[in-house]
């Protein structure tokens, strides 16, 4: 018969390639590497409605306070004497004024972002971005990188964004268009009044329209993410063992606590009283002090080898065995070592040590 060939490379490709689900560990390592799943549109998107939104609501002070600039600056700054002592006094009060006006705005900003990047990733804070890596400025993985599928769709997201927002506001100044014709015989406040409207208007819409898209790139940027991400087989493997430990050295590590457990046990087996045999698949020895204890106490039990270890010891120390079966069974069954016997079993346990006593001259 031809022996047939397993070619073992499937199963070993089969292994590595990334199928499951990253487990909360590998989660953990790449978010504290800053690795997420993100959006550059959500803060963007936030930032224009919340400043838009903002306006609305302090646009008039706003302008109150950039005329009582401009008026100021034509009745009182244009008559001063212009001096090395006064361009300093007049820059800093002209700043001064301008950030008052703009601190609203920039606050909002600064608060839309922040909020567009938590609602996301939650509080995260990593160094690793920031980190020198000479791969970043490798010719070769940049010209991959700008070829590459995600440069393509970051392409197609722009074009569809571009889109979208170009056709947002030629809808709305098309729809307005004979208001803004007559702009040019309308005074100046009411043409300010208009054009601040529409320009809100305009601005509302399109942060509207990014805001929905940003929610879309989100769900891809996390399809991506998830992607990326993945594990192969053999990696899930590898984690178990670093997590759990091998199993090799587990097995060997309970074999030591069973092999120091059994010591302890046997040193217990020559200050018994009595050992309890089946005769030899069982074997219980027991101690009681009555000073110090309120029932007997197992103190060593076994079956095989270890109930015959447990009988030789105890008759090499002198210790008395005793023969009963059901005895025996039961303790082995129900006792466990260092635990004191159930009340149900003091009886019988009562008059095998009452015999050990008079064999001993105790009694």
């Amino acid at each position: 018969m031809d022996k047939q060939r397993l070619p073992l490379q499937f199963f070993a490709e089969d292994s590595q390639e990334k199928t499951e689900k990253a487990t909360p560990r590998k989660r953990e390592e790449v978010r504290r590497k800053g690795q997420v799943a993100k959006s550059s549109e959500v803060p963007t998107a936030l930032i224009l409605l919340f400043v838009f939104i903002l306006l609305f609501f302090i646009g008039e002070w706003m302008l109150t306070q950039f005329k009582a600039l401009y008026v100021k600056s034509l009745t009182q700054y244009i008559h001063q004497e212009v001096t090395v002592q006064m361009i300093p006094v007049i820059f800093q009060e002209l700043s001064f004024q301008a950030a008052k006006v703009t601190a609203p705005v920039m606050l909002m900003a600064l608060v839309a972002g922040v909020l567009g990047n938590y609602i996301q990733v939650g509080f995260l804070f990593s160094t690793e971005p920031l980190k020198m890596k000479l791969e970043r400025i490798n010719p070769l993985k940049g010209f991959k990188r700008i070829f590459s599928t995600r440069a393509l769709v970051e392409l197609l997201k722009s074009l569809i964004k571009v889109t979208l927002v170009g056709t947002v506001v030629f809808t709305l100044l098309m729809y307005r268009r004979e208001d803004i014709f007559q702009l040019s015989q309308a005074g100046v406040g009411e043409a300010l009044a208009l054009l601040g409207r529409y320009t809100f208007q305009l601005g509302l819409s399109v942060a509207i329209v990014l805001l929905v898209l940003s929610m879309l790139d989100y769900l891809y940027q996390k399809y991506e993410f998830e992607k990326n991400i993945r594990m192969s087989k053999q990696e899930m493997k590898d984690e178990h063992k670093r997590t759990e430990g091998d199993p090799l050295i587990k097995s060997k590590i309970k074999e030591r606590q069973r092999q120091m457990a059994m010591r302890r046990m046997m040193q217990q087996v020559p200050l018994a009283d009595v050992i309890l045999t089946n005769p030899t698949h069982y074997a219980v020895a027991l101690k009681y002090d009555a000073e110090q204890m309120d029932a007997p106490r197992v103190v060593a039990k076994g079956t095989g080898f270890v109930a015959l270890k447990i009988k030789e010891i105890g008759e090499a120390h002198g210790v008395t065995v005793v023969e009963n079966k059901h005895l025996a069974r039961a303790l082995y069954a129900q006792v466990e070592i260092g635990e004191e016997i159930p009340e149900h079993l003091f009886q019988a346990v009562a008059e095998v040590l009452a015999y050990v006593y008079r064999l001993k001259g105790k009694v």
